[in-house]
């Protein structure tokens, strides 16, 4: 389906996400409802394809009465290419009519039928989420189970999937069940292009009342999904977000308590997804929740950002809170650099994640107030903790971008210079750089970039440019950071044939006009900007509509930390309605 954008708006800015906050904190979303609330939730699913379409060509898989699964969007939206004219090389190859039925045939894979659903278009990669997988239990019949043993919390579900050692031919009849269902769930799996899986669960199985209810794919006995690259990487739960509340909405110096019965998964991550990071795994029990949450999305951020054309998919037990948390963190981040829904204003972005992102896809926000488990208000309030360059993918890609031996502030001195062609190459090399409208340290790229690999041009370049009037130097604040070491780059020896088949032998950075649509790649400052404004717009709609519950005062009478925030910077008090 082509993207669709002749959809009337449901509202505008501020009255549009607080509508959107109210029905979300007052009604738990069911894709099979009606009744009332039915025409709300429409207007919110317009308003959605609106905004995606505004950047994006995509299709909509049906799940009007919640056929496909009962508690995501009714409108699931498949981002196929972005919307502008030409070809575009990350255009994804998944085809609509072929992806359902993978879906069909592999959904009962996963708790709740919460199937591996693709969210973000990213560089060509989906970036995908679902539940964790399903168990013995809700394959054989999840009728009425589930409702008795889960209490409405995050992670429950299924049914035990260890059964009795002395049926052998039972376990022989499960395990060619598992081998079926689960065989589907990867099969589509590897029809996204998924080779990255990320388990924030805590636990290997999840245990309630003596029971191992659910599985997941580091536990998978048959090691199903070996061909796959697993991360483990436990994160807390939506019950540790009231402790979260209860310190006055502070996560700082708040430590999960990782010697829990129940907590049995440690994290486990290949090293060659952490070589870069500058971080100590080792010792992540005891990071505090800002430093956790930094350093696992600083992770998602270096493997969708790698060089190969994997996608990535994310989930926890019942795929509706810690899951959100960070897909909604990865879509905000990424177009605070300037990445994806490039053309939506701070106000949209806040709507589409909110509404798509948690709302839609059956985040249980009345249920959560209830219990005090504010993982989503702690979601949009973590964006202050993001803000600088080092959560940037932009500057990951600035780096990768660079030929060997070139700092980036000899690359813009170009700027200034000849600017070659991509049909002669008789010239040393061709570069098209445009400074991009912004603050300093923005550009985007628009032409073939070819630029001298060996030496010795690069030597040659560096004397012509000192030897020229024109040469300007791009200054930047920390310019030690944007060097990139010539270890494991392609060296390519350059040539001085006029002939355009010699185009191999120059080191392409960026991409061609014809082929790749304009993004705008932002400033660290940018960034900074973006995420804050967005953060204020939900300060602020969430004080006018849900509003926070206060811890005790002191016996000074302060107001607690964050409702101060929102009393000095917002110039509101309490919870009112529209």
């Amino acid at each position: 389906m082509a993207a669709a954008r002749g959809c009337p708006p449901a509202g505008s800015g501020d009255r549009a996400l607080a509508e959107l906050l109210l029905e979300f904190s007052r009604t738990q979303y069911r894709a099979k409802d009606g009744g009332g609330a039915a025409a709300k939730v429409e207007r919110i699913e317009r308003r959605c394809l609106e905004l995606f379409g505004r950047d994006y060509r995509y299709s909509v898989i049906p799940n009007v009465h919640g056929e496909v699964c009962a508690h995501y969007p009714r409108h699931i939206v498949l981002l196929e290419r972005d919307a502008g004219a030409g070809r575009d090389p990350f255009e994804s190859t998944v085809q609509v009519g072929k992806l359902q039925d993978l879906i069909n045939r592999s959904k009962m894979a996963r708790c709740r039928g919460r199937f591996v659903c693709p969210v973000i278009l990213y560089k060509g990669k989906h970036i995908c989420r679902s539940a964790t997988l399903a168990g013995w239990g809700e394959l054989y019949g999840r009728t009425g189970y589930n409702y008795i043993f889960s209490g409405g919390s995050d992670d429950a579900w299924a049914d035990a999937e260890d059964i009795s050692e002395e049926d052998s031919a039972l376990r022989n009849a499960d395990s060619q069940l598992f081998d079926k269902v689960r065989g589907h769930d990867i099969k589509l799996l590897r029809y996204l292009s998924v080779r990255y899986i990320c388990d924030l669960m805590v636990e290997n199985k999840k245990v309630k009342f003596g029971l191992n209810v659910t599985s997941s794919e580091k536990v998978d006995k048959a090691q199903r999904y070996a061909d796959f690259t697993l991360l483990s990487i436990p994160y807390p739960g939506c019950e540790f977000f009231k402790d979260y509340k209860d310190r006055d909405y502070t996560a700082e110096g708040l430590i999960f308590n990782w010697k829990q019965d129940y907590v049995d998964a440690p994290l486990s991550i290949p090293v060659s997804l952490t070589q870069s990071l500058n971080i100590d795994w080792s010792e992540y029990q005891s990071w505090d929740l800002v430093q956790q949450t930094q350093n696992y999305l600083k992770l998602l951020i270096s493997i969708i950002n790698s060089d190969d054309d994997s996608g990535l998919l994310v989930h926890c037990i019942s795929g509706w809170d810690r899951t959100p948390l960070f897909i909604s963190l990865l879509r905000l981040s990424l177009w605070a650099d300037g990445l994806i829904h490039t053309s939506l204003e701070p106000s949209e972005i806040l709507y589409l994640t909110v509404a798509y992102d948690w709302f839609l896809f059956g985040h249980m926000l009345v249920d959560r107030l209830s219990k005090g488990e504010e993982i989503f208000f702690f979601c949009f309030n973590f964006l202050k903790h993001i803000t600088s360059e080092e959560f940037s993918a932009v500057k990951s890609q600035r780096r990768k971008s660079l030929p060997p031996g070139f700092t980036l502030e000899e690359i813009c001195m170009l700027k200034q210079r000849d600017r070659g062609s991509t049909t002669s190459l008789s010239s040393d090399f061709s570069l098209g750089m445009e400074s991009s409208p912004g603050a300093a340290g923005s550009f985007t790229y628009e032409a073939v970039e070819l630029m001298p690999a060996g030496a010795q041009a690069q030597a040659a370049w560096r004397k012509s440019c000192a030897s020229s009037p024109q040469a300007v130097l791009w200054s930047r604040a920390q310019q030690s950071e944007d060097r990139l070491p010539s270890a494991g780059m392609v060296e390519v020896k350059s040539s001085s044939s006029s002939s355009s088949t010699h185009s191999d032998n120059f080191l392409r950075i960026g991409s061609s006009p014809l082929e790749v649509p304009r993004s705008r790649l932002v400033s660290a400052s940018d960034r900074e900007s973006r995420l804050e404004e967005v953060r204020s717009a939900f300060l602020a709609s969430y004080s006018r509509t849900i509003g926070l519950k206060a811890v005790p005062p002191s016996p000074s009478g302060a107001i607690g930390g964050l409702l101060e925030q929102f009393v000095r910077g917002v110039g509101l008090r309490g919870s009112s309605t529209l």
